[in-house]
C-alpha cells in the first residue's frame, strides 16, 4: 500500500468517528427534551449502539498510525522503528553533562543581553493595540422597568393573564412574538388597558372644559361658552368616546404595525445575506455555522437579530438545527424568510445541495427585491405629482376663493390674517403628511 493510499485511509476513518460522534451528540441533545422514558431509553440504547462501531474504527485508525512512517532509510540501512526514532534524540540530549548545558545556557544569556533586540515599527503598533483592547471594559446596561410599566402592572396584570387564559388578545399575542417589542404579552396588554384608562380620564376633564369654554384663533384664545347647555353638549360628548376608542386601537394596532414595518428591513437586507450564505455554504461548512458567519459581518442588523434568536433555539434550549428553523418559520415576522428557514430544513433533511439551493434562493429574492424597488419608484413619481398639485395649485384655488367670498359676502366671511394663517396652516399639514409618508417608505440602512 502507498504512502497516499494509507493517508487517504486514515483520513476517511477520521471522518466517519467524526460522522459518527456528530450522530452521537445529535441524539443525546434530543434526548434532553424527551419526557417519555421508553423514548429516551431506546435513545440511550442506540447511543450505546454506536459505541461499538467507533471503538472499531478508533482502533484501526491506530493500527493504520503505528505501521505509517514518514522516513524512509537510506540504502543499505535498516528502517528503524517510529518510536527508537522519537527517543533517539531524548537520550542523546541526556546524555549531555549538566555542566555543559548549564555553561552553554550561561552564555547564551550573557550573548542575548549584549544584543538587547529591539521591537520594529510594526510590533510596536501592534502592541499599542493590543493593549488599548485590553484596556477596554464593557458594561452592560441593565435595563429596568419604567414607572409607568410597573404601575400598570400591579392594577392590570391580573386581568390581562384572566384575557390570555380566556384566548382572547390572540392576534395581539402572535404580533408581539413576531416583533421586536421588547415585553411579553401580559405585560403589554396591561399597558393597554391602562393607557385606555387614562385616556379616558383626561378626555372626560375635555369634555367639561370644552362644556363651559371656547377657544379661538383670536384673541382672547380661551372665552366663556354663550349657547346652551344642550346643544354645547350635542357638540362636545364625542370626545369622551372618541379619544379612548382611537388609543385603543392605536395600541391595539401598534404591535401589527411594527411587524410590517421589520417584515420590510428584513426583506430588504436578505437578497444580499441570500448571496452571502451561498458563498459560504460552498465551503461545506456546518450549515448551523453559517448563520454565525452573518451574524459576525455585522452589515445585516436586522437579519443578526433573526440569526441570534434561531442560534438560541440551538445553544440555549437545545433544539437541533431542524427543529430550531422550524420554529423561527412559525415565529418570523417575515414571510419570506419563514420560507427560506422551511426551505433550508427540508433540504438538510432530505440531504439536498445546500449550495444551490441558497443560490436558487437568492436569485428569487433579488429578482422580487428588483420588482419593488421599481414599484416604490412609481409609487414615489405618483406622490410627487400629488403633492405638486396639492401643496402648489390648491393653496392659491383656496385663497382666491376666500378673498372672493369675502368681497361678495357670501358665505364665511374671514380678515385677511385669518386668510393667511388658514393657507399656512393647510400647507405645513399637507407637508408634514407627505413628510412622514416618505419616511415610512424611504429605504433605512
Amino acid at each position: 500500500m502507498t504512502r497516499n493510499s494509507s493517508i487517504e485511509k486514515i483520513r476517511e476513518s477520521v471522518l466517519q468517528e467524526k460522522r459518527i460522534i456528530n450522530e452521537m451528540n445529535s441524539l443525546f441533545n434530543y434526548s434532553k427534551n424527551v419526557n417519555d422514558p421508553q423514548e429516551k431509553r431506546m435513545i440511550y440504547l442506540q447511543i450505546e449502539n454506536l459505541k461499538a462501531p467507533l471503538q472499531k474504527i478508533g482502533r484501526e485508525v491506530v493500527g493504520s498510525v503505528e505501521k505509517f512512517s514518514l522516513f524512509n532509510p537510506l540504502p543499505g540501512q535498516k528502517k528503524a522503528p517510529i518510536k527508537q526514532l522519537i527517543s533517539q534524540p531524548i537520550q542523546d540530549i541526556q546524555k549531555i553533562p549538566k555542566e555543559t548545558s548549564m555553561q552553554s545556557s550561561k552564555k547564551s544569556s550573557e550573548k542575548a543581553k549584549d544584543k538587547k533586540p529591539r521591537p520594529d515599527a510594526l510590533e510596536k503598533l501592534s502592541l499599542k493595540r493590543m493593549k488599548k483592547k485590553g484596556e477596554k471594559i464593557v458594561k452592560k446596561k441593565e435595563k429596568k422597568p419604567s414607572k409607568f410599566f410597573k404601575i400598570s402592572s400591579r392594577f392590570f396584570h391580573n386581568r390581562s393573564m384572566s384575557f390570555l387564559s380566556k384566548g382572547y388578545f390572540e392576534k395581539l399575542r402572535r404580533d408581539l412574538i413576531k416583533s421586536n417589542v421588547n415585553l411579553v404579552p401580559a405585560a403589554y396588554i396591561s399597558i393597554l388597558l391602562f393607557t385606555t384608562t387614562i385616556s379616558i380620564i383626561v378626555s372626560f376633564i375635555a369634555m367639561l372644559f370644552f362644556m363651559f369654554f371656547n377657544i379661538s384663533a383670536i384673541p382672547p384664545f380661551i372665552t366663556f361658552m354663550d349657547e346652551s347647555f344642550g346643544a354645547r353638549l350635542l357638540k362636545v360628548f364625542w370626545i369622551i368616546f372618541l379619544v379612548p376608542a382611537a388609543t385603543f386601537i392605536f395600541a391595539y394596532l401598534y404591535p401589527s404595525l411594527e411587524k410590517k414595518s421589520l417584515e420590510s428591513k428584513i426583506n430588504r437586507e436578505l437578497p444580499f445575506a441570500a448571496i452571502h450564505m451561498a458563498s459560504i455554504s460552498g465551503s461545506m461548512i456546518e450549515p448551523s455555522k453559517i448563520f454565525g458567519i452573518i451574524i459576525a459581518t455585522k452589515e445585516y442588523p436586522y437579519l443578526e437579530k433573526e440569526f441570534i434568536k434561531l442560534q438560541n433555539e440551538i445553544n440555549i434550549y437545545g433544539y437541533d438545527l431542524v427543529t430550531a428553523l422550524r420554529n423561527r418559520s412559525f415565529n418570523s415576522p417575515s414571510r419570506k424568510l419563514s420560507d427560506l428557514y422551511n426551505g433550508l430544513a427540508t433540504t438538510i433533511t432530505s440531504g439536498g445541495d445546500l449550495p444551490v439551493f441558497f443560490d436558487k434562493r437568492s436569485q428569487s429574492l433579488l429578482f422580487d427585491h428588483r420588482l419593488e424597488m421599481e414599484r416604490q419608484l412609481k409609487t414615489a413619481e405618483t406622490f410627487m405629482d400629488i403633492y405638486i398639485s396639492v401643496v402648489v395649485a390648491a393653496p392659491m384655488i383656496l385663497m382666491l376663493v376666500l378673498m372672493m367670498m369675502r368681497i361678495s359676502g357670501l358665505g364665511i366671511s374671514l380678515s385677511p390674517f385669518m386668510i393667511s394663517f388658514v393657507m399656512i396652516l393647510v400647507v405645513s399639514i399637507i407637508n408634514i403628511f407627505f413628510l412622514t409618508f416618505l419616511h415610512l417608505k424611504q429605504p433605512k440602512n
